[in-house]
């Protein structure tokens, strides 16, 4: 199998990966309400973990690496300011409907799929570019990806299921930030890779950073925090951040 061939492949299995998050739903539970919490505080752990220890510090890496300290450090901030009113423009595109918690948990679904899909992308990028240099690399890449996206597909599938009672719209929305992974491959590949280079790669992560941070905080912690099951949250969003931390030392 040619390099090419082996990037979209291994592009493909990490974006997909996000399925295994759709995987809860497929269970009858008594006591939803304890579902819902534990899945919205898991994920925001998860993601905010992600975003303060592998995207900042990446991105900051990075731009070490072309500037001084502190010209790297104001693109950073900058960039992650932009992410963080980016996210704002996009909550207050979907507003919420009147309906009570299941517009509000179904809002929250759709929120959250369109920050993983921005995030996915440049993922799926950098698996492709990464694969096609180095195979090994880019298998040890595509675990790593693969074990966050699965918590990530839970943040989508969760909400939007108890939100509109329907499995198939919670399955298509985690299939649809899913496959961001290899459509960001395939642009890679068609158009991308002539033009990425390390200082677009830590804008990037500075903008997905940011985006990351306002939808767990003010979507996902936010929603939890209103079941007023207060340890909950906090032992899950506990337990998301371990989770993904730990996967550091995994892979």
């Amino acid at each position: 199998m040619s390099n090419i061939a082996y990037a979209f492949l291994l592009s493909s299995m990490a974006g997909l990966s996000t399925l295994l998050g759709s995987l809860p739903i497929l269970f009858r539970v008594k006591k939803k309400e304890n579902i819902i919490v534990f899945a919205l505080s898991f994920a925001a752990g998860v993601m905010i973990c992600v975003s303060i220890t592998d995207l900042i510090p990446e991105a900051k890496k990075l731009l070490d690496t072309i500037f001084y300290p502190v010209p790297s450090f104001l693109f950073l901030a900058i960039f992650f300011c932009i992410g963080l009113l980016f996210s704002m423009f996009i909550d207050s595109s979907f507003p919420k409907k009147e309906n009570g918690k299941t517009s509000h948990l179904y809002h929250v679904g759709i929120v959250s799929m369109m920050a993983i899909v921005m995030h996915n992308i440049p993922e799926g990028i950098a698996t492709f570019l990464s694969t096609t240099e180095n195979r090994s690399l880019g298998l040890a890449l595509t675990l790593a990806i693969s074990l966050h996206n699965i918590p990530e597909g839970i943040s989508i599938s969760i909400p939007v299921y108890y939100g509109t009672g329907s499995k198939k719209k919670a399955f298509l929305f985690t299939l649809l930030s899913g496959i961001s992974e290899p459509i960001g491959a395939v642009l890679a590949y068609l158009f991308l890779s002539p033009f990425i280079n390390d200082f677009i790669m830590s804008l990037l992560f500075s903008f997905i950073a940011g985006i990351m941070i306002h939808i767990s905080i003010y979507e996902l912690l936010k929603e939890s925090i209103s079941y007023q099951k207060k340890y909950l949250t906090i032992i899950a969003f506990c337990i998301g951040f371990l989770v993904m931390f730990l996967s550091h030392y995994l892979l």
